[in-house]
């Protein structure tokens, strides 16, 4: 037993959680020292770099050219507009608490496949939604002192870009292996980041070594060693057993959050966050259940609806 949980493809899938919990805090270091802008490309950019250094080795295939508006789509989306509303709203939000807003990703993700995929809506995905939205108001509420936080509602949509993005990558997995997708969206998410070069330059000249360290933490490790070594693990291991380890990453974030920044979420925001996985998990639970017997080996390199960060 001990040697199956040191082996590889779960030390891999323990490596991405931690990594994926870890840049919540890592944002917050960031942008401190470089600003929001600079930030979200520097991480793009970094993450891009690598990821396209180890295509040739991973075997990633060019697009085809009929695939490009999806692709499109995603880097629009998933990467540039994710790292630019998820840095924007942890400029006030604590980074364990923002994890937990980005834990309901899933939820626009699998309303989306109802609305333009054809995929069934069923009860449990309805009161899934409802409870985890629930809990995402909570949450919410927990940070402002007279109703919704603003920068929370920020959170809430780059977790609705998020979505967006797991709806749109779904008919390229049926062609390309998650890797490939994640490989594709970070370049077309860098070539959407280029106007923020010339604030990038400007804050990277008079930022602290602990800020760009940050960024090239965030690059390297999160954005492309993660993606990297979830497709090993997710590729080697039951789809449930993946999935169930991504509910990790909120409370995993929290723990780093509080080791690294001293952070300690108010009890009404934990409440929220545990409603919100509750109800993100029913809707998994309904997906595994009715997840068809034949759809490529592919799609199971994909995190569909992770709160990667």
């Amino acid at each position: 037993m001990s040697a199956r949980v040191a082996s590889p493809r779960f030390l891999a899938l323990v490596g991405t959680v931690v990594l994926w919990a870890s840049a919540f805090p890592a944002i917050r270091v960031g942008i401190d020292g470089l600003g929001v802008a600079a930030l979200s490309f520097l991480r793009l950019l970094i993450a891009a770099v690598a990821l396209l250094a180890v295509a040739p080795f991973a075997k990633v295939r060019l697009p085809r050219r009929g695939d490009l508006p999806l692709i499109t789509l995603c880097g629009a989306t998933g990467m540039t507009a994710y790292q630019v509303l998820l840095n924007w709203g942890e400029v006030h939000v604590e980074a364990g608490t923002a994890s937990l807003l980005i834990a309901i990703a899933p939820v626009f993700s699998v309303l989306l496949g109802s609305l333009f995929l054809g995929e069934r809506l069923t009860r449990n995905i309805v009161v899934g939604s409802v409870v985890a939205l629930a809990g995402a108001a909570v949450v919410s509420l927990a940070e402002g002192t007279s109703g919704f936080s603003v920068s929370a509602l920020v959170i809430l949509a780059a977790a609705v870009v998020q979505g967006v993005y797991h709806f749109a990558s779904k008919p390229l997995l049926r062609h390309y292996t998650g890797l490939e997708v994640a490989t594709y969206a970070m370049v077309a998410g860098t070539v959407f980041a280029l106007p923020l070069i010339p604030a990038t330059w400007h804050a990277t000249v008079h930022a602290p070594v602990a800020a760009l360290a940050s960024a090239a933490y965030l690059g390297l490790l999160p954005s492309a060693l993660g993606f990297v070594i979830w497709a090993y693990a997710v590729a080697r291991l039951p789809l449930a057993v993946s999935t169930a380890a991504l509910y990790l990453v909120p409370p995993v974030a929290l723990i780093v959050s509080f080791v690294w920044l001293a952070e300690v979420p108010r009890p009404i925001a934990l409440a929220g966050g545990v409603i919100s996985v509750a109800g993100v998990i029913l809707i998994s639970r309904h997906q595994r259940n009715h997840h068809p017997t034949n759809v490529p080996v592919v799609d199971a390199s994909e995190p569909q609806g992770a709160a990667c960060a």
